[in-house]
């Protein structure tokens, strides 16, 4: 998330993300074998059966983003919605693709799990993230 924002201390932010998630389970062949929702990030451990990763990234993030800016600046109990709708135009306007507002960075940190230790260390890796903190 851009200006590493703590979007996700709310829970419906949080709730919105998970449902996003099962749709993807559900109608768009994602395979979720483990995740973790930090308060300004997401950790994933995913694999799309049917087509290329990236271009679930990609839609996935257009669609999140699209839906979570608009859920953030209508939220009349959003105590942070200002401060937060600031975040999002001062990252925009360093990226011609996001429009007045950008909400995910356009780097993604994929890394090709191919072995199955690999993936015990990812996994490892993103459920501990929690505990360890940012950093």
């Amino acid at each position: 998330m851009v200006g590493w924002a703590d979007v996700f201390t709310r829970k419906v932010y949080r709730d919105f993300i998970l449902e996003n998630l099962i749709y993807c389970r559900k109608e768009k062949g994602l395979y979720l074998y483990g995740y973790v929702i930090m308060s300004n990030h997401i950790h994933l451990v995913v694999q799309q059966k049917d087509r290329k990763l990236s271009d679930w990234v990609r839609d996935f993030k257009k669609f999140t983003s699209k839906k979570l800016l608009k859920m953030i600046l209508e939220n009349s109990q959003e105590s942070r919605r200002e401060w937060l709708k600031m975040i999002f135009e001062y990252h925009a306007k360093f990226n011609k693709r996001s429009g007045e507002l950008q909400f995910w960075t356009h780097e993604n940190h994929a890394i090709e799990l191919y072995k199955l230790e690999m993936i015990e260390s990812r996994m490892a890796y993103i459920h501990e993230n929690p505990v360890r903190g940012p950093g």
